[in-house]
């Protein structure tokens, strides 16, 4: 069945955005579309904020703390992977000297006490301690009684005898996920959701001075050339990996004494490729290290990013370690390489988060439970029309979902002042990103949207790209959508770009919805500086005046009533109210042919 009525409404949303999207300042120094427009705030169809999710600060620096006069609820873990939620726990920050026997916890049924104990700081009590410090850095001591932390909410006391000293409620429990108080004052804490144990790291910015600029499938040979040159370590992230050039590469590093590891995800969309068995054992048994990411209680959703630490340089792309990839023979992709060791050591540093977490195992032991699936390959050869260019930049930031890349995506499309280039295989239609793009054109920014028109994505691309097409030309916005026809210069697109005024281009993993950048891992670079925009700039251009569909404003506005009558109908059955001048922009799919059904995988 088709998501029309889902496009219709989420686009209500979008086009009813006030202005710009306006998140979190990254920790970077000033630059192009780092600022926002004064007084711009992006709201949904309620007029609430348009929110970006970041990490909670003290998920970043968990004894950040500061000395405390009662005892204080910082955090809780109600919901873990096991079985009854064993070793669920609670954390309290208490003043030096504090004595735990004289408190009590409560969530006004039942209570559990403290030991008789003399504590300082932070210490955590748990219903079964053993195996809570198997899970928590702090001192962990017994919650003495019949008090267990509710996985579907719950409010909890600290009471000092008959006197509340701290309180906090909280609705849901993620699975896996930690509550962290936040800085609000009073006894009635407020806290924030963060996965146990995932990264919370903020944007990074470094100076290399110049940056080697490519795409894909022109240049394949620049991330094998990369890895080609490894002498000490080459660390290689993925979420599918199936390419036999690659494995040669990383086979022969090992082979030659670099520390070469490689994390994958353990489940992807739809099964693990078939190909990947063989070369990921067969580079394990030659002293790789391979370890898979995933499972149940995982800190991602999906292991997502697609890049490479080799010494002091970083590969960073939107492409698969697979033929179609990197390899050249299929994707429309936008890659990056940068030599800077600090910004290498950084990305080290996420990859070693990463690989070693508790939902990682090594690829001998995820093996054995894979579900493997045949997915075909890709051999096609395409020309080299835009050659890799060594360009100069101004800045580099590290950017990586879920910690910071929202907040810091938001920022950079509210910054724009003159145009936006996107070119994504799709976008989801309630995505939190085009909405900010929207707020763009509707204060004149020049707004392009490019998408793939693969028969997966095309049904769903062509309704995104009426109803933006036909909101544009209701409102006189500067804002073009097209689907990209396949043609001799690739087959797909599968590039997550952007290009802001020229100035701002960002390479990387992360899709344009709110899953890619809330709950996966994913990693990306913001590039700083005109030639690295002119760069990818100029291949947006190319790709756009290639081969691409655009919905005729004629074709739109014949369409426009039926659609609008469907709307109004899907409206009155879902019992959704959007407004009528919100309601009067919507639009549906172009249907110019008939598609085999599939489950849609994240690519």
């Amino acid at each position: 069945m088709h998501a029309a009525p889902v496009v219709l409404v989420a686009l209500c949303c979008l086009v009813a955005a006030a202005s710009v999207a306006t998140a979190a300042p990254a920790a970077t120094s000033p630059g192009p579309g780092n600022a926002t427009p004064a007084g711009a705030t992006a709201t949904d169809l309620e007029g609430d904020p348009l929110d970006a999710r970041s990490c909670p600060a003290r998920a970043a620096t968990p004894n950040r703390e500061a000395a405390v006069d009662e005892p204080r609820l910082v955090e809780l873990y109600p919901n873990p992977t096991t079985h009854g939620n064993a070793g669920e726990y609670l954390v309290l920050a208490v003043p030096s000297g504090t004595a735990l026997g004289n408190l009590t916890v409560t969530d006004g049924y039942a209570t559990a006490s403290l030991p008789n104990e003399t504590a300082a700081g932070r210490v955590a009590a748990s219903p079964d301690p053993e195996i809570a410090a198997a899970v928590t850095d702090h001192p962990v001591v017994e919650l003495d009684g019949n008090l267990r932390l509710a996985a579907d909410g719950d409010a909890l006391e600290i009471r000092a005898g008959n006197r509340t000293v701290d309180a906090a409620s909280y609705d849901r429990a993620p699975e896996a996920e930690v509550w962290y108080r936040d800085d609000s004052p009073g006894k009635n804490a407020r806290g924030e959701w963060w996965p146990r144990e995932a990264s919370c790291r903020p944007a990074t910015a470094y100076d290399p001075g110049e940056a080697t600029a490519f795409v894909l499938p022109d240049s394949p040979e620049v991330p094998l050339e990369t890895l080609r040159d490894a002498d000490d370590r080459l660390l290689l992230a993925g979420y599918t990996f199936t390419s036999e050039a690659v494995t040669a590469e990383l086979a022969a590093a090992a082979d030659r004494g670099v520390d070469v590891r490689v994390l994958v995800e353990a489940g992807p969309a739809g099964g693990t490729p078939a190909a990947s068995d063989p070369l990921l054992a067969g580079l394990e048994a030659r002293g790789v290290d391979v370890r898979a990411l995933g499972g149940e209680g995982s800190r991602y959703r999906y292991h997502h990013p697609k890049y490479a630490v080799v010494d002091d340089a970083v590969v960073v792309t939107s492409e698969n370690w697979k033929p179609a990839g990197v390899g050249g023979a299929s994707s429309r992709g936008w890659g990056v390489r940068v030599e800077d060791g600090a910004l290498a050591d950084d990305l080290a540093a996420v990859f070693a988060a990463d690989a070693g977490g508790p939902d990682v195992e090594p690829w001998s032991v995820h093996r054995e439970r894979a579900t493997f699936v045949d997915e075909g390959s890709r051999s096609g050869e395409y020309p080299t029309e835009h050659g890799p260019a060594t360009v100069s930049v101004d800045a580099v930031e590290l950017v990586v979902a879920p910690d910071n890349a929202e907040a810091r995506l938001l920022d950079l499309v509210a910054g724009a002042e003159e145009s936006l280039l996107i070119e994504q295989p799709s976008v989801a239609p309630d995505a939190s990103l085009l909405a900010a793009a929207v707020a763009a054109a509707e204060r004149g920014v020049e707004v392009r949207i490019l998408l793939d028109s693969s028969w997966y994505v095309a049904d769903e691309n062509e309704a995104l790209a009426a109803s933006l097409e036909a909101a544009a030309a209701d409102e006189d916005l500067p804002l073009d959508v097209a689907l990209v026809e396949p043609g001799d210069r690739f087959e797909k697109i599968h590039a997550k770009g952007v290009v802001i005024d020229d100035e701002v281009a960002v390479v990387g993993s992360a899709n344009w919805n709110d899953g890619a950048v809330e709950t996966n891992r994913e990693v990306l670079l913001v590039l700083r500086g005109a030639e690295a925009a002119s760069f990818y700039a100029a291949v947006f251009e190319a790709d756009w005046n290639g081969r691409t569909w655009t919905l005729p404003v004629e074709l739109a506005l014949v369409v426009l009533a039926a659609l609008a009558l469907a709307a109004l109908v899907g409206r009155e059955k879902a019992g959704v109210a959007v407004s009528r001048r919100a309601g009067s922009r919507s639009r549906g799919p172009r249907r110019c042919r008939r598609r085999p059904s599939s489950r849609r995988g994240r690519r």
